[in-house]
């Protein structure tokens, strides 16, 4: 029976030794074919990695393994475990993985090749290009369809799930990919089409899809949110392109790498992310480490001055580290200030940055805010990853993470409390802020979906109501329990 390891890492619990701080850079290495026990060393001696890290930590910032990040081998031996938690070797790439049949392999390879044939098509098509190829593998309707579908990418009702259907699983490839073009951020930054092709394609596969919510689908839908904020008048009169592209690559690579549980959970395991990142802001810290090493990797902005790629790996670092929801209150506040004293001016860059921070955080938690048919279908997405997390939890003998307990929650009790305590404040000002038909709409939505859900669950929507008459409680109660959950749903 072929069996499935996950490579060795480097012990990140350790201080980086001083003769390498003394460089920036990377390290690359082979791995030993000894070191697996496979069975054939030519196989393995080509596989690659690299470690990235900075001078001014003392602590490795960025691990990524080249090519497959698995091992297959014949001969069975125990796996390194990555945390040291006594309980626990749990493999996050396949922690929601359903067992699948022996079929289901070739079918795999089969949606790879069409989604090959998916970019190319593509890639003629933005470029004028006549079909070249006689073989038409593809489906011209569903590609045609998908067109249509991209001419309405500004609507606030797009279904991204049945774009996603029509892009055969590329829905973040191809709508980030034409975004940057309808921006016309390709040709303004000369971006190499290649590089930008294997960038993109490269960030949808680090997603884990077996992620019921924490997957590309996910990331393609804040994408498609991010950009209709940015189309808001306030944010349109006033955005560079810089940081339109900047918006744009941090909702497409704002969660990537997500192991499909939260913080919390990281950290009680002694997860190797957690000591790295020293239980701060751990995923947030991580997603945004993997997006600098895919730019690094590609190439994407070569063509710049170090200076400038430098520039916008840091800010894109500052977006993503303000999705960390555990964070809301700091922002909101910051943001309500801004909001009484009316002193947001966006021709200062801090505060255009600034500005595009809540935007990201909006796109982030949007799902409530979007019409009954998508928001449910997102509310059942992200319990199901909450109560499977709680399933490992109990299995271990762990405590159970707030809202994780599938037997003393609900999907109406969970979505009841994210929305009164932390949907309902972010959209409030961000109404204030851009008091458009747009933000009136997804707090309409809101309303609506909350009523729905409270008429599901008629003890949770009695004790929400006591909660609104609680004066402070809208701040406190979050702390304690929605905002404990450190990766509620962003």
């Amino acid at each position: 029976m072929e069996l499935c390891y996950q490579l060795p890492v480097l012990p990140l619990d350790r201080p980086v030794p001083k003769h390498v701080l003394s460089r920036r850079g990377a390290i690359s290495f082979s791995s030993s074919s000894s070191l697996f026990g496979a069975p054939d060393p030519r196989q393995l001696s080509q596989r690659r990695g690299a470690i990235s890290y900075d001078s001014s930590d003392q602590t490795a910032l960025y691990i990524r393994m080249l090519g497959d990040v698995r091992v297959r081998s014949q001969v069975g031996f125990e796996p390194e475990r990555r945390g040291s938690h006594p309980y626990l070797g749990v493999d996050f790439r396949t922690l929601h993985s359903r067992a699948e049949s022996a079929g289901s392999i070739p079918a795999r390879r089969v949606r790879r090749l069409f989604s090959f044939q998916r970019h190319l098509l593509s890639s003629r098509l933005l470029r004028g290009a006549p079909h070249l190829n006689p073989l038409h593998i593809l489906d011209e309707d569903y590609c045609g369809q998908a067109k249509c579908m991209l001419e309405k990418v500004g609507s606030w009702n797009f279904d991204i799930f049945l774009f996603d259907r029509l892009t055969n699983g590329n829905s973040l490839v191809f709508l980030t990919f034409n975004l940057l073009n309808q921006y016309g951020l390709i040709e303004l930054f000369q971006l190499d089409m290649v590089k930008l092709r294997r960038f993109l394609v490269l960030v949808q596969e680090d997603y884990h899809n077996q992620n019921p919510y924490h997957n590309a689908v996910h990331a393609a839908d804040v994408t498609q949110a991010m950009h209709c904020y940015l189309r808001e008048p306030k944010l349109a009169q006033s955005l560079t392109s810089f940081d339109i592209l900047l918006g744009l690559l941090a909702a497409a690579t704002h969660d990537l790498d997500h192991p499909g549980v939260n913080q919390p959970f990281l950290i009680k395991t002694n997860h190797y992310l957690a000591a790295l990142y020293r239980n701060t802001s751990v995923l947030e810290n991580h997603h945004w480490r993997s997006a600098v090493g895919l730019l690094r990797e590609t190439e994407l902005f070569s063509n710049l001055p170090a200076e400038d790629s430098l520039s916008i790996e840091r800010q894109l670092g500052s977006l993503i580290l303000a999705t960390d929801i555990s964070r809301q209150n700091e922002y909101l506040s910051r943001f309500r200030t801004h909001l009484d004293e009316n002193d947001l001016c966006l021709g200062n860059a801090s505060h255009r940055h600034f500005v595009l921070q809540m935007a990201l955080k909006c796109a982030d938690i949007c799902n409530p805010c979007r019409p009954w048919e998508l928001s449910k279908q997102w509310s059942e997405k992200v319990t199901e990853e909450f109560f499977h997390q709680g399933d490992i939890e109990k299995k271990h003998k762990l405590e159970i993470s707030p809202l994780c307990d599938s037997e003393a929650n609900t999907i109406a009790s969970v979505q009841i409390g994210f929305m009164t305590y932390v949907v309902e404040p972010l959209f409030a000002e961000w109404a204030r802020f851009s008091d458009t038909r747009l933000s009136q709409t997804m707090l309409g939505h809101l309303g609506l979906n909350k009523a729905s859900w409270s008429a599901m669950e008629p003890e949770a929507s009695g004790s929400s109501e006591e909660g609104e008459s609680e004066p402070g409680r809208a701040t406190e109660e979050p702390s304690s329990r929605v905002l404990s959950q450190g990766s509620q749903e962003s």
